[in-house]
Parts: structure tokens; C-alpha cells; sequence
């Protein structure tokens, strides 16, 4: 890569904070052909779809429907909004903060189509971490459902910076800031004629360090991950209703519950709740046809398929986690759906190794999604032989872009995006996923930074050191486990235990709290004193072992 295409951002800060051209991956063509130099993704993916769908439902909820014509007045109104009074100009990034709801999906487009940059956050996220987003991201404007107004409040103290924030509510029925302003907004707006390589969208994700790191995707990238897993593998139509638990500010629920139904004039059911229980009522009741979800999600509703009427599924979709093979067969018992399973990540914007229908091998991931090359490297770089474990490469038409972020070349190396997992392929090419190979730890398809909570414990004032692993468990994969060697004179109790637990929640996101916590004299430690994380993985994995 050496050109991008002339920017219609006139806040020039993303393009300004791309990583040099020597640090990205090789970014490989379309299957099916290349997109214009010219691209909006919210007009192609709302506006283009009127002639052909527009009086068919785009969003489904408990509380009622949108057609695609009425999702694009929204749209339009939101985006007029945005320019006046609130002041966007291309380029400008704006932060939306809210459960899967109708709104949420029509500020995401909106913020396109004005030529603004999404970043979406999820509803779970205290003020510190907002604030890090906000401020790593320079946001003025934020859009925020009234429900989750508090934290954002919290958020603005922390970084002053943030000058605007604009209430709306989750399914536009209620009389918020937002809604006020869009009564008197016009119906019609002229999508920004962007770039293809325009960034439109900036994702966190945390890393082993527990700071997180924006991943910046162009418009073209949302039109690719339809284009290549969802055309390819997943292989979606017009009359398809998606379900899913995963929020949208995460880029596999953006994905699955919104572009892929989108670009085939398909219809979405948004669900701000969705534990396993209440998705599998929800499915009994709103008869979908298509779901993502975790692997956790998957052996929860297994047991549920006896209770509620999962009948109308035909395909579902696992990533966030590896899919066990005792999952993907109590699932198939339980429905006769065979899950279609596959690795993603935020820096690859979506899912680029799967398979579907009579390509699935239990226990395999599956191989790389049409546009996607991957293979199995040492530690040099070098492709191993089949059948030997190393790090995962992949490239393909997205690739990681960090924000202003150092561990660039950590990600891109020669090239290749290397995604922190250990893996091995076989003599016919499927991928089989073998273990993380950082410290992130994954539960219940939830990616989180050891310490990031780590240094929630240490400031709680009885805690005087910590090191937090994950440690296996049978339904979430892991666990967020603490080693705490507590302060003089504090002893160890279970009370001290919630105590600690609940700290942690009111801390940070309260999905990465600590859900065992054990209390050690002292931790392992290297001689230059860095503590041994991998002595208590490795413990932790052989009390698993003994157990089963």
C-alpha cells in the first residue's frame, strides 16, 4: 500500500494517526471484484436498499418493527441533526453508548452518512474506561441511550474534552434531546461522498496491558466482511430474521446483527437483554432464522431447546471463544443445527477462518474464508509443517491498523496479521485452534486483560498484591481467577471475597470481575521479581485436569 484515495474528512485526525504504510499488512483483493475509489457504507447499505426492500422490516424488536424506509428517515434526520446543531464535519468522531436497540443501529448509520467516524461503546463500561476511549480518540460528541446516562456523566468528568453529550431513547418513542431535535430535522440527506478508505469506524479492544486499542476500518472494510464471510460461508437471504446475544459496539455483533442482514435486505432482531434464557424465548417468540452468539450461549440453550421452540433457527454462528466439541454436539442433539464456527478479531474487523453445512469437521475452526490466506508460523515467521502448533497468520481485504499505537509491529509482522492464538493445520488446510498465546483471557466470549483487573484489585486498600490468569472452567471456558495476598492484619474470608468482587464491578466493566479469588502468601516470582503468571495458569490447568 502506498496511495489512499483524496480524504472527504476535513478533521483530518484518523488519516493523520494511521500507522505508517511499511507497518500495515499485506492487504489482499476482493474475491468478487474491487469497490469505487468513491464509497459511503451507510448509502450502500440504507439508501441503495429502498428501491428493492424498502417497505420490508430492517430492525425487529419486542416492542415493534422498522421497515428499511423508515430506518432511513431516522437515519437521515439523525444525520441532519449531527451537522446542525451539533456541529460534526467529516472526519469528526463521535462515541454512541447504548444496548442493542433500533436507535443505536440508526446513530451508527447516521454518523456514516454524515461522514463521522463511529466509535461504539458497550453499555458495561465505567467513566475510567470511557474516558481512556475519549480521550485516545480526541471525542467532542457523544450520542448516548438516557439509560446509560450516568457512566457517560462520570465519563466527561474524567475527560473534559468530551463537550457534548445527546440523549436519545433506545427505541425512539420517548421525547429525549435527540428525538426533540430530530422532529424538526429534514427527512432526506446527501450521504458524504467519502472515500473508500475513508475511516469510518474506530474499535477498542483491550490488550494484554489492559489498555485498549483502536482499530480503524474503513468503509470499504464494512462492505468486505459481507462480501466475504457472510456472502461465502454464512450465505444469508432476503427472507432471514438474525438473533444474537453480542453487542454491536463489538465488532462481531455490528457484523452479524446489522451489515450482514443489511446487505441482503434481510431483517434484524435487536435485543438489549440477551442472556441465553431470554434469547431462547426471544427465538420461540420472534421466530429468527439466523444467530450469533458465544460458545457458553450455545451449551446454555442446548438445555433450553426443551422448554422453548428454537425450531425456526437454520444457521448459527460461534466466535468470541474457541467452540468446544462437547458443545457443538450437545447443541446438534439438542436442535440438529451444526454451529458454524470461526475465529475473528477486532484488528480483522470480522471472521476470516470458518466453515458451514458439509465443510464443518467438529473440533476444527474450519479454513480461511474466499479473500483470506492463513497458515501456522514459528517464531521467526517462518510456515510451519501441518500438524506442528505455532502462532496464527492471517491476511486478507481487512488487516489491523492501530490508532497512534506502538504494538503495530507487534500485530503486523512480515506482513501478517499474528492474532495471539496458538494453532495447528492439517494435511487438508482446517485450523485447529490450540490455546491463546498472551495473556487475555477469554469467558464466555468476552476478551479480557488480566491487568486491567489486576490493577482494579490493587486499589482496594486490603489488597496488597495480585496476579490474575484464567483459569479453565466447563461452561465458560475461563474464568477470571485472582491470586491476592491481602494486606497485614486482613484476613482472608469468604465475606472478603464478595467484597473484593463487588469492588472490582464498581470499578470496571462488571463482566471482568474476578469470579475466584484465592488468597496466597506470596507470588511466584522471577528473580528480578516479575510475577510468574504461567505457573498459575499451569496450575489452574492441572486442577482442571484432575478433575475430569
Amino acid at each position: 500500500m502506498t496511495a489512499l484515495a483524496p480524504s472527504a474528512h476535513v478533521d483530518t485526525f484518523a488519516r493523520d494517526n494511521l500507522p505508517p504504510f511499511d507497518q500495515w499488512p499485506v492487504m489482499l483483493p476482493m474475491p468478487d471484484g474491487r469497490y469505487p475509489q468513491r464509497l459511503n457504507a451507510a448509502e450502500e447499505l440504507i439508501d441503495k436498499a429502498l428501491p428493492r426492500w424498502g417497505d420490508r422490516p430492517a430492525i425487529r424488536w419486542p416492542g415493534g418493527q422498522w421497515t428499511y424506509r423508515e430506518l432511513a428517515d431516522r437515519v437521515n434526520r439523525i444525520a441532519g441533526v449531527l451537522v446542525e446543531p451539533l456541529g460534526l464535519v467529516p472526519g469528526t468522531r463521535v462515541l454512541l453508548r447504548a444496548a442493542n436497540n433500533p436507535m443505536m443501529v440508526a446513530c451508527y448509520f447516521a454518523v456514516l452518512k454524515a461522514g463521522g467516524i463511529a466509535v461504539a461503546t458497550m453499555p458495561l463500561l465505567r467513566g475510567k474506561e470511557l474516558s481512556y476511549i475519549i480521550n485516545k480518540a480526541q471525542i467532542d460528541l457523544a450520542l448516548c441511550d438516557a439509560d446509560l446516562e450516568e457512566e457517560m456523566v462520570n465519563a466527561r468528568t474524567l475527560a473534559p474534552r468530551l463537550k457534548r453529550i445527546a440523549l436519545f431513547s433506545g427505541d425512539g418513542t420517548e421525547e429525549k434531546e435527540l428525538e426533540s431535535l430530530m422532529r424538526t430535522a429534514r427527512g432526506s440527506f446527501d450521504p458524504v461522498d467519502t472515500a473508500a478508505d475513508d475511516v469510518c469506524l474506530i474499535a477498542f479492544t483491550s490488550g494484554t496491558t489492559g489498555e485498549p486499542k483502536g482499530t480503524m476500518h474503513f468503509h470499504r472494510d464494512l462492505l468486505a466482511i459481507c462480501d466475504t464471510f457472510s456472502k461465502h460461508v454464512l450465505k444469508p437471504e432476503a427472507d432471514d430474521i438474525f438473533c444474537g446475544s453480542p453487542p454491536i459496539a463489538f465488532t462481531f455483533g455490528l457484523g452479524g446483527l446489522v451489515l450482514f442482514p443489511f446487505r441482503v435486505g434481510a431483517s434484524t432482531l435487536m435485543l438489549e437483554r440477551p442472556a441465553p434464557e431470554l434469547l431462547s424465548q426471544a427465538i420461540a417468540e420472534h421466530r429468527p432464522t439466523v444467530c450469533f452468539t458465544a460458545p457458553t450461549a450455545y451449551r446454555l440453550m442446548a438445555g433450553y431447546a426443551g422448554k422453548f421452540d428454537l425450531t425456526s433457527l437454520k444457521k448459527c454462528v460461534s466466535a468470541g471463544e474457541t467452540l468446544p466439541l462437547a458443545t457443538f454436539e450437545a447443541f446438534r442433539k439438542a436442535t440438529g443445527i451444526e454451529i458454524i464456527d470461526g475465529i475473528g478479531s477486532t484488528e480483522m474487523l470480522h471472521i476470516f477462518i470458518s466453515a458451514a453445512g458439509q465443510d464443518i469437521r467438529p473440533g476444527a475452526t474450519g479454513k480461511p474464508v474466499p479473500g483470506f490466506e492463513a497458515r501456522v508460523v514459528d517464531a521467526e515467521g517462518k510456515e510451519v509443517p501441518p500438524g506442528e502448533v505455532g502462532k496464527l497468520a492471517v491476511r486478507g481485504p481487512t488487516g489491523c491498523r492501530y490508532l497512534a499505537d506502538s504494538r503495530q509491529a507487534n500485530y503486523v509482522q512480515h506482513g501478517w496479521n499474528l492474532t495471539g492464538d496458538a494453532y495447528k493445520m492439517d494435511e487438508d488446510g482446517y485450523f485447529w485452534f490450540q490455546a491463546r498465546s498472551d495473556d487475555m483471557i477469554v469467558s464466555a466470549g468476552y476478551n479480557i486483560a488480566g491487568p486491567e483487573v489486576e490493577d482494579a484489585l490493587l486499589l482496594h486498600e486490603h489488597v496488597k498484591e495480585c496476579a490474575v490468569v484464567g483459569a479453565p472452567h466447563e461452561e465458560r471456558g475461563h474464568i477470571v481467577k485472582a491470586f491476592v495476598v491481602l494486606a497485614e492484619g486482613v484476613a482472608p474470608s469468604s465475606e472478603k471475597v464478595k467484597e473484593l468482587q463487588d469492588f472490582v464491578k464498581a470499578e470496571i466493566a462488571p463482566f471482568k470481575y474476578p469470579r475466584a479469588i484465592e488468597f496466597v502468601r506470596e507470588l511466584p516470582r522471577t528473580e528480578t521479581g516479575k510475577v510468574q503468571r504461567f505457573k498459575l495458569r499451569q496450575q489452574e490447568e492441572s486442577k482442571a485436569g484432575e478433575k475430569a
